[in-house]
């Protein structure tokens, strides 16, 4: 396994690969949690912005706090929304969030879980801001699972015996997995469920050059020699099946959800 760091530092880059998948989950995950408009919501690992723009769009909160490390994709996230959207910027660790105690309706995390170094804490600090009766979710990649979105990449990588990179706390993925941290956590009435999306392609060289971009690819395609790297590339085309047209990739995530008590 290659847990290699992966860091998030190009929004635009970002949302060329991943910023379209998330908002693919993240519209029936906000319809499956269920959060009443005119929430106050957190935004824990809010990226380039992808997620927290349909969630200003689709959820109608009175107020997003969005919360990323990264102070380039802050940077990116700040000038797609409209000027007056009820969105605050913050660049913060989701391990020890810059929010005061019980003040946010709801704590979600999208893309985000894998991602923490040590999820149940992250988890906590999602509780603590949440007030009794509020909605604490996220969603994820199936990654164990081969519900990664580039996963048949990284298939072609492992027979090759190149591991593609994972995120540090990929255990977390899985439904069972998720479901188990949350209870641990104390949360209530905690239920987990999956999302099947599809995205188009023009064809595969456009979903080459999107998964070029990708941070948990792009070393190891670097690494290669042009024999080896069109070896790969080969190989995927075969597993996806792709022909001269349009392609269409699927992919799954676990969403889970729970009642602060």
């Amino acid at each position: 396994m290659n847990t290699t760091p992966i860091r998030f530092d190009d929004g635009a880059a970002y949302e060329h690969l991943m910023g379209r998948w998330t908002v693919q989950v993240g519209a029936p995950f906000l319809d499956w949690i269920g959060v009443p408009t005119g929430a106050r919501w957190l935004d824990v690992g809010c990226g380039n912005g992808a997620f927290t723009d349909l969630l200003r769009r689709q959820a109608a909160p009175a107020a997003v706090q969005a919360i990323d490390p990264s102070a380039a994709q802050l940077a990116y996230a700040r000038q797609r929304l409209p000027a007056g959207a009820p969105v605050h910027w913050l660049q913060g660790d989701a391990m020890q969030l810059p929010v005061r105690d019980a003040s946010q309706d709801a704590a979600v995390m999208a893309l985000v879980l894998f991602f923490v170094p040590e999820p149940a804490r992250g988890l906590a600090e999602m509780r603590r801001a949440v007030r009794p009766g509020g909605t604490v979710a996220a969603y994820h990649w199936d990654i164990l699972n081969g519900g990664f979105p580039l996963a048949a990449i990284g298939a072609e990588l492992k027979r090759r015996s190149l591991p593609p990179t994972l995120p540090p706390s990929v255990q977390v993925s899985t439904r069972e997995a998720s479901e188990a941290l949350w209870r641990a956590a104390g949360l209530q009435q905690v239920r987990s469920t999956a999302f099947t999306v599809e995205r188009a392609f023009a064809d595969f060289d456009d979903y080459w050059r999107s998964a070029a971009s990708s941070n948990s690819v792009r070393a190891q395609f670097e690494a290669l020699s042009p024999t080896e790297l069109q070896a790969v590339r080969d190989g995927v085309r075969e597993r996806l099946g792709a022909g001269a047209g349009p392609l269409r990739v699927s992919a799954r995530a676990n969403a889970v959800c729970g009642v602060n008590p």
